[in-house]
């Protein structure tokens, strides 16, 4: 399980986050909605320990991990998918995938490994001999995805996985999330694309100004009208 307690954070002396507190549990996938400036970015990266929290705390299983550095948190199962599809572009996605897996102690073939997300997203398997450059955006996002899942963390953070990709590949990315949660992981996005990712999530909370401002169950929020005016541009309807 994720915990996060009354966080504070920011860059420099500039405050970010204020007070935020949320939990994600095993299998469940929980949705930041907000928008562009909100700090919902900054959230995921002070979770992950790319930003040092000014107050509060973070915990993974139970365990304090507030600031620590980010590839021991990864090395103890909490993971995050930057946005814009980050891959090493000049390796192959065979190359790249096996990078993800190299925070495993326990190792592992690369079928064992990979087979699982690459049946999920064939394309890539098609591809694996190709420069991750070569991909397209949406196919980046997926090996991106693929890095992460054959690293088998407990945790995932997923920042705004639809961004600069088809309109078409948002469904089956945001899919693969809900997949991977039913397998015990839990899941933190942010993400633009509200309507699609709101029929993936468990939970969801908009983030305003550094703070929670709103939370409840996915569907609570597709129903909250402040929701649908701002987020869904459902403005006029009842």
């Amino acid at each position: 399980m994720l915990e996060v307690r009354n966080l504070h954070a920011g860059y420099g002396r500039v405050p970010v986050l204020h007070d935020i507190s949320l939990t994600v549990g095993p299998g469940e996938v929980v949705l930041v909605l907000g928008g562009n400036g909100a700090g919902k970015s900054t959230l995921l990266r002070s979770i992950a320990g790319f930003i040092k929290p000014t107050r509060g705390s973070v915990l993974l299983g139970g365990r304090d991990i507030t600031g620590q550095p980010p590839e021991i948190n990864a090395r103890e199962g909490l993971r995050l998918v930057l946005d814009g599809h980050r891959v090493f572009p000049e390796l192959s996605v065979a190359d790249n995938i096996r990078l993800g897996a190299a925070v495993r102690a326990d190792g592992g073939d690369f079928e064992t490994l990979a087979g699982p997300v690459l049946e999920f997203f064939p394309i890539l398997r098609t591809k694996l001999k190709s420069a991750a450059r070569d991909l397209s955006g949406g196919q980046q996002q997926m090996l991106a995805l693929a890095q992460a899942f054959v690293a088998r963390p407990a945790v995932l953070l997923c920042d705004e996985p639809s961004l600069g990709i088809a309109q078409a590949l948002i469904p089956p990315i945001l899919e693969f999330l809900r997949n991977w949660a039913r397998q015990g992981v839990a899941v933190l996005i942010v993400e633009q694309q509200i309507d699609v990712a709101l029929s993936v999530a468990d939970r969801a909370l908009v983030v305003e100004r550094g703070a929670i401002t709103l939370a409840g169950t996915a569907e609570e929020l597709k129903q909250d009208r402040r929701v649908q005016d701002i987020y869904l541009g459902l403005t006029g309807t009842s």
